[in-house]
């Protein structure tokens, strides 16, 4: 078998665009992988464009060589750009892998050491700003069986935060506590906002709340800094989303005392890359917990890794989504009692409606981290705002 075209789709979904790549082989079996970047859409497609001619004609089984080769041969360190070109190129070949064999890619890492995961909703507070409006809207999420909830409560704070700001933070935060059942797990965001003296007086602040986690308190560059955090921390730190390889997590376990590593399927190099960094993640008992608030592809390659990785704690899920996502592939996730039940069909999972995902085009979008709208990620109206996974 040998790979004959390479593709990108870019796939506008409100929030941000989607990229997903497409690999076709002689064979009549096409993989596809997501490498959705949130931003810089078009350097992302462009690099992938520029490592076409390095796929073509090769077997498609020999992943470990291509994404080696692929890597190496940027020469310069490598960034989100390629190591995102890199990841989602590496997903479309474990795709065709399970494809020609019949089997779900985690049968090939080993097998499954569970059915299902636990998940923690992201996205479920569409629209709130006030202490309030994200009770209400916390009251709502767990009414249909999420059991934890992770949010961003620090508006447009950052590097420092005043007093005032620190105090509706936590009056966001307390508010969703309150409006909860006490079994219910809290995750703060911190969206790398933070200098270091103020992650620690934040997450000092945070003690008697017993969150989950504080994730990525100092900007991802900053790993000294965050090894100051966690050494002075009472609550568990988790970090990595912005982190790309082995090497880079390597610096992470040694470097910190990190309770929870968050490397992302679609930026940090993929599933392969992932089970290594997992496995040194296991040998300091540190938790699995990927980044993964994108796409279906996304989705899948997470799950796939839930299915086969021992130190798999909690998985990322964006509780809604615009309608269109469900026109895109056959995606359907079951949820029941707090878990996703991970699927069992052969490759990641998912077939995908080419038409359907050309007829929403790139949109340029800006994120909303920083400014303020960060829960203006979805649309006003329930009609295009949906839960996208069903109920067992």
């Amino acid at each position: 078998m040998k790979i004959t075209d390479v593709k990108t789709h870019m796939f506008d979904c409100y929030r941000t665009n989607w990229v997903f790549v497409e690999i076709n082989t002689d064979a009549g079996i096409t993989g596809m992988g997501e490498a959705t970047l949130e931003f810089c859409e078009h350097a992302l497609v462009g690099a992938i464009e520029d490592m076409k001619p390095r796929l073509i004609g090769r077997d498609p089984a020999n992943i470990e060589e291509i994404c080696h080769i692929l890597a190496r041969d940027t020469y310069w360190k490598i960034g989100p750009v390629i190591t995102s070109a890199v990841s989602g190129i590496e997903l479309a070949l474990w795709d065709i892998l399970g494809k020609s064999l019949g089997v779900p890619v985690y049968t090939l890492m080993g097998g499954k050491t569970r059915d299902s995961v636990k998940i923690y909703a992201n996205g479920w507070f569409a629209g709130a700003k006030k202490p309030e409006e994200f009770a209400a809207k916390a009251a709502e999420a767990v009414k249909l069986g999420v059991t934890a909830l992770k949010f961003d409560p620090f508006g447009s704070a950052y590097m420092n935060i005043t007093n005032a700001e620190l105090d509706l933070a936590l009056k966001k935060l307390w508010a969703v506590k309150e409006a909860v059942p006490a079994s219910t797990e809290i995750l703060v965001e911190g969206h790398g906002r933070f200098c270091r003296n103020s992650a620690i007086n934040i997450a000092k602040e945070l003690e008697e709340l017993k969150p989950k986690f504080f994730e990525e308190p100092v900007p991802p560059d900053s790993i000294e800094e965050l090894g100051e955090v966690t050494k002075k921390a009472r609550v568990p730190i988790a970090a990595g989303e912005r982190l790309y390889g082995c090497a880079a997590f390597f610096d992470l376990l040694n470097r910190t005392g990190v309770e929870f590593i968050q490397p992302d399927p679609s930026h940090a190099g993929g599933i392969s890359e992932l089970k290594k960094i997992s496995a040194m993640a296991e040998a300091k008992h540190v938790s699995f917990a990927p980044h993964n608030p994108s796409g279906p592809g996304a989705t899948a390659a997470a799950l796939t890794l839930a299915a086969c990785c021992h130190n798999f704690e909690i998985l990322e899920i964006m509780l809604t989504d615009v309608p269109r996502r469900k026109k895109i592939t056959d995606e359907r996730l079951v949820f029941s009692n707090g878990n996703i039940v991970i699927p069992s069909k052969p490759g990641l999972g998912l077939e995908y409606d080419i038409s359907e995902i050309e007829k929403y085009p790139y949109r340029q979008r800006f994120l909303r981290h920083y400014n303020g709208e960060l829960t203006d990620i979805r649309p006003t109206s329930p009609e295009e705002n949906i839960l996208y996974f069903d109920f067992e």
